[in-house]
């Protein structure tokens, strides 16, 4: 069965660029263009397997969305934060809002790939 994840960033050539990278390796992609809508699509129908989340956000940001989307009573799932956001300061608060990874943009599709396989349990397949 398809691993689900969910590609959270206000910038549409961004998820798109996501989307086509995990789409690529045969997960199911969904998107939200801000944390609220990512808090919304957590707590319906499809269980994530793994969220992509940027930190500078309309609405919610992604520190906040982590946050929150820790705090519900889900299946937690792990969590990259991606970010243009560089200082140790920044890994550090994403990595307390509750993100497993947190890497700095632009990042390698290659990158991109081997980091959601190890998050997913699946380092060594393809």
């Amino acid at each position: 069965m398809a691993k689900h994840i969910l590609v959270v960033d206000d910038a549409a050539t961004v998820r798109m660029y996501h989307r086509t990278v995990l789409e690529g390796q045969g997960w199911v992609v969904d998107e939200a263009v801000n944390g609220l809508e990512a808090l919304e699509k957590a707590q319906g129908e499809t269980v994530f397997d793994l969220y992509l989340v940027d930190v500078n956000m309309p609405k919610l940001d992604g520190y906040g969305l982590l946050q929150q989307l820790r705090a519900l009573p889900l299946a937690q799932a792990p969590a990259i934060m991606v970010s243009t956001e560089a200082q140790s300061g920044d890994r550090l608060r994403g990595l307390q809002a509750g993100a497993s990874l947190y890497v700095v943009k632009p990042i390698r599709p290659d990158d991109l790939v081997a980091y959601c396989r190890r998050l997913l349990g699946e380092e060594g397949t393809r």
